[in-house]
């Protein structure tokens, strides 16, 4: 029974996660609120930013807790554009590494 309950409190979709950002928002705005109330001066000031900066830190970290949703479709009549990797030795330099039982190649070199 509790495994049934646990489950309506599981964060499934982006949206959901949107929705509990929101809401600690709003509670941490109305802390804050408190905090200038009690605290006059900076120190109400910092301790109000510290709330604040909390749901950033949850926000992001709830929203990468979140399975990312499949694409839509395409919004435009354009298809999206497709990376293409550029061929080797044109763009950049690639790291060639040394076969295992060779010589490293500054001794393979001949003044």
């Amino acid at each position: 029974m509790l495994r049934k309950a646990g489950r309506l409190f599981t964060i499934k979709t982006r949206w959901e996660a949107w929705l509990v950002i929101y809401a600690i928002a709003l509670g941490a705005v109305e802390r804050g609120r408190h905090y200038l109330e009690i605290y006059p001066g900076w120190g109400g000031w910092l301790l109000a930013i510290a709330c604040t900066g909390v749901v950033f830190l949850a926000g992001a970290k709830l929203l990468d807790s979140v399975r990312a949703e499949a694409p839509a479709l395409s919004a435009g009549p354009y298809s999206p554009t497709v990376r293409r990797r550029a061929p080797i030795g044109r763009s950049r330099p690639t790291l060639r590494r040394n076969r295992p039982f060779s010589e490293p190649r500054i001794s393979r070199r001949t003044d």
